[in-house]
């Protein structure tokens, strides 16, 4: 019995083994095909209508030959792109086998005319493969207009993102860059672009820069940003989609990221819209202790719009904004953790978020911030100070302030409108306005933030030293509470 029962085992694991031949084909559903990345980039020639080539390697990575029912580009005959698969063209493959344990080549060219203003100034394509049910995707990216790009040199390995530099090496031993982006044409950022310790960028008026997901500006420790837009030619920046669609889109690329600078960092009519962080000012994150910054980020006449999480986030720093507007933030327009000092005058900091559920006010501050060691560090908030400044927005409470012991926050709040549950009865406040009846926006579902004819804003400010508002308009005496005279 025992030797019947052995045959038996043997004779099923011949047909088992036979069964798996490796010219067989997989057909589960587990099987699944590797890339040589998930994110092609093509190069544009941006003077004549051309690409580069670039090369993809798809993988079969399991022990049995596969069959690929697709390969095909989203945008059909009709693409941008052009791909070869193993030697043949079209944009559109069925049935391509790859032996067990192999590869294929594809290679993709795109046709573009670097010329035409119409152009995104990045083109993206899905190539898309199923196999097994599976459906993958390989996102394919190229330059498509006419202009300055940064595209990362540096691949940390310590979480920091990729990066380049403004001497586009990334070369420590080159002489401090000082540096001045003219409007000839837009810049375009791929990954983060540093502005290392002593470079100086400036930034002309009507410049526009597009950032790609994910990427950002970094003003290291010692670097420093001038931003020099007017009321006419501001300077701009966005993401890189620039249909109409995408023109209310927050989360389209990261933030601009400023450490403590060698000097004050000066944005003059800067718009910064569709970010997932606006502004992120703060001493050098890498250490475990730190002071204020003695530098100032100064904002006059800026607009910080629809970032996806928080407008201005601030960490032991000092910021000075004047007839400026941060509105609908997915949780805070301003938000501080830490110390510092903050003085707004003439801004209209307003959250309308409609893109979902928002539970956080437009301006939380505390006193507090865990390093980068994850312990608790408490910092004085020396001054805060909102003189003539509108904050509203759509939930109940757009004002809250959380200090821990023994620290202190000093806030005060000058001839200003404010949309909050908190008592206003203190010194603290002085002649504000709190949760009036009237809307005080001209249309917020369109994001226009003048004022309407009825807003409690009109002719309830006091005189300053701004006699301009953020349109140029010469303001009256008593002037209007917001970054508009009405």
């Amino acid at each position: 019995m025992k030797k019947i029962t052995g045959i038996f085992i043997l004779i099923l694991a011949i047909v088992f083994a036979f069964s798996c031949r490796k010219d067989e084909i997989i057909t589960d559903s587990s099987a699944k095909l590797n890339f040589s990345t998930d994110t092609l980039v093509i190069d544009t020639v941006f003077t004549t209508i051309g690409s580069t080539t670039k090369r993809l390697m798809v993988y079969n990575r399991n022990n049995q030959k596969i069959n690929i029912s697709s390969i095909s580009l989203d945008g059909g005959q009709g693409s941008q792109f052009r791909i070869n698969v193993d030697g043949t063209s079209g944009n559109i493959h069925n049935d391509i086998e790859i032996e067990a344990n192999d590869s294929i080549f594809i290679f993709i060219e795109v046709t573009i005319d670097p010329t035409s203003g119409n152009n995104p100034f990045v083109v993206e394509e899905t190539l898309r493969f199923i196999t097994n049910g599976n459906n993958q995707t390989v996102t394919l990216l190229a330059w498509g207009q006419d202009a300055h790009y940064f595209t990362p040199k540096v691949f940390p390995i310590n979480g920091l993102p990729d990066y380049s530099c403004l001497d586009g090496n990334c070369d420590t031993t080159l002489t401090p860059v000082n540096m001045t982006w003219t409007n000839d044409k837009p810049y375009v950022i791929y990954g983060y672009l540093v502005i290392d310790e002593n470079d100086v960028l400036n930034i002309d008026p009507g410049v526009r820069v597009h950032l790609y997901n994910g990427s950002g500006i970094w003003v290291y420790e010692g670097g420093n940003l001038n931003i020099n837009g007017t009321k006419n030619d501001p300077v701009t920046f966005q993401g890189t989609r620039l249909d109409y669609s995408f023109q209310d889109v927050p989360g389209q690329w990261d933030r601009i990221w400023i450490n403590e600078g060698s000097t004050n960092n000066v944005f003059n009519y800067a718009i910064i819209k569709n970010a997932y962080i606006g502004i992120q000012a703060e001493t050098l994150p890498f250490q475990p202790t730190t002071a204020i910054s003695t530098n100032k980020l100064i904002l006059n006449d800026c607009e910080i719009h629809n970032s996806s999480a928080v407008g201005i986030l601030a960490t032991n720093y000092q910021i000075d904004a004047t007839n400026s507007l941060i509105t609908n933030c997915g949780q805070y327009n301003f938000l501080v953790t830490g110390g510092g000092n903050y003085h707004f005058n003439h801004t209209t900091i307003a959250n309308f978020w409609e893109d979902g559920t928002r539970e956080t006010p437009a301006v939380y501050m505390q006193n507090y911030y865990a390093d980068i060691n994850g312990n608790t560090q408490i910092r004085d908030i020396d001054s805060a100070v909102f003189t003539n400044c509108i904050i509203d927005g759509n939930i109940d409470n757009e004002l809250e302030f959380v200090g821990a012991s023994p620290g202190n926050i000093y806030y005060q709040f000058n001839y200003s409108i404010l949309k909050t549950t908190a008592s206003t009865a203190s010194s603290s406040y002085n002649n504000v306005i709190q949760n009036p009846g009237a809307a005080n926006f001209a249309d917020t579902q369109n994001h226009d933030y003048h004022l309407s004819g009825g807003s409690a804003a009109i002719n309830n400010g006091i005189a300053t030293s701004v006699t301009l508002d953020h349109d140029g308009v010469s303001r009256n005496n008593p002037p209007d509470i917001g970054a508009y005279e009405y």
